[in-house]
């Protein structure tokens, strides 16, 4: 068999992750756990791709095995069954390949992950607040129908109700694999309610969609972190007002501070403090290895940039547009309440096309 540049490139994964499993294995790995936890997330990462093409390699062999059966001569019914076996191997054959193309071609592998949302206000005023709130409430709405689940983990509001900043996990089959689109500027047009004239004003929010670490995506080293505990000056009544239950934790090689008061625990305070730590760190790990790889960055919608200005709900107009792929409908109440999925899937494919191109 001829082996062309693909193949090529699946047996060094493949030598790769024997590699990987025989290293995992030695006692000098184990007892270096940062190299260990490091080593384990690119062996998961293999895993996948070096399983279909052990698949592939395997349907290979048994084509291969049934034509040479075929060149000699047999009785009919023989035949006939032997061919539709044939039939039935190239099938398998093609759809294996098709599956290490796509992963081959950079299909997102943390698509299925869940992941962290930071919204915040941005210029407006109180109606760019608002307009965050607003943001938070389709979100939850599309999590609701997509049968995911909303964890806040910190938030803070202005005086006119709307949201400064609201932090929050969604946990679900395929939640990141949609919900990493919103990452970028949200704009707003419409009559604020306190606006006497009726004219219309211009706000807007930021978004931020993290992806969720797993233990093995990154270490922390406790040594390089700064914990406080202070006094929430949230909601919450007497109790919160008497415990320094509020945290914040500095990572001091890259000086990202986070900071939760929700909870009446500082315990609980700390662990969430601690994910949405590890998300930013691993976005900003990500970010740097994007940039070095120019050619991945050309598959993305967008810049993925948190200035990038990606949409605009224009509330005279009833209409959305997505100004990365110059998408507009005019659903805009049905988007407010969740229903997504129409514009999710022209992301998606124009996602699909750029990367073919």
């Amino acid at each position: 068999m001829v082996k062309n540049k693909m193949y090529e490139q699946l047996e060094k994964l493949t030598a790769r992750y024997q590699e990987l499993e025989h290293l995992l294995g030695s006692n000098e790995q184990i007892a270096d756990r940062q190299q260990y936890n490091k080593l384990a997330k690119e062996l998961s990462d293999l895993k996948e791709i070096v399983s279909i093409f052990r698949d592939y390699q395997n349907l290979l062999k048994e084509i291969s095995g049934l034509e040479a059966v075929l060149s000699q001569k047999h009785d009919k019914d023989f035949l006939e069954l032997a061919q539709e076996e044939l039939k039935n191997l190239e099938a398998k054959k093609t759809d294996r390949a098709s599956e290490l193309k796509k992963i081959l071609a950079g299909e997102d592998k943390d698509a299925g992950r869940n992941c962290i949302i930071e919204i915040r206000q941005g210029t407006g005023g109180d109606e760019a607040g608002l307009f965050a709130a607003d943001l938070y409430r389709m979100y939850s709405k599309y999590a609701a129908l997509k049968g995911w689940v909303i964890e806040p983990m910190s938030s803070s509001v202005n005086e006119a109700g709307g949201i400064k900043e609201i932090i929050f996990g969604v946990k679900g089959k395929d939640s990141f694999r949609f919900l990493k689109f919103e990452s970028g500027v949200h704009r707003v047009q419409r009559v604020p309610a306190t606006e006497a004239q009726g004219r219309i004003h211009t706000s807007t929010a930021t978004v931020a969609v993290l992806l969720e670490p797993e233990e093995v995506d990154l270490v922390i080293e406790p040594k390089d972190l700064r914990i406080d505990t202070y006094r929430s000056s949230g909601p919450g009544g007497q109790h919160m007002q008497k415990t320094d239950s509020a945290v914040r934790i500095t990572h001091l090689p890259t000086n990202t501070v986070v900071a939760c008061q929700d909870e009446r625990s500082q315990i609980k305070n700390r662990a969430k403090a601690m994910r949405v730590l590890r998300a930013r760190i691993l976005e900003v790990k990500i970010e740097a290895e994007a940039k070095k790889l120019s050619s991945a960055r050309k598959t993305q919608i967008g810049t993925g940039d948190r200035s990038e200005k990606i949409r605009t709900y224009n509330f005279p107009d009833r209409r959305v547009t997505d100004h990365r792929i110059n998408y507009t409908c005019h659903q805009l109440e049905a988007i407010l309440e969740g229903q997504m999925d129409e514009l999710f899937e022209a992301l998606l494919k124009a996602e699909s096309e750029k990367k073919n191109e």
